[in-house]
């Protein structure tokens, strides 16, 4: 399956959540590190549903774009 991911940088960090899974959350020093560290965090998650015979949810967000004048 494939989640969507949304990536915030901040002052001195990167923070990235998937809003498909509540609660799944990652933060690090670098992009690269933070979408390696979703990576992982999505998968326990889903293991831990799994184990407690909890539903895994079907991604279903996306994204678009809204264009207006700056």
């Amino acid at each position: 399956m494939k989640y969507l991911v949304i990536v915030e940088k901040g002052e001195t960090s990167y923070g990235a959540y998937a809003p498909d899974l509540p609660g799944c959350v990652a933060v690090a020093e670098t992009e690269e590190e933070v979408l390696g560290l979703i990576h992982e965090a999505i998968e326990f998650h889903i293991e831990g549903l799994r184990e407690d015979n909890k539903p895994v949810p079907f991604p279903h967000s996306a994204v678009k774009y809204v264009e207006v004048p700056a």
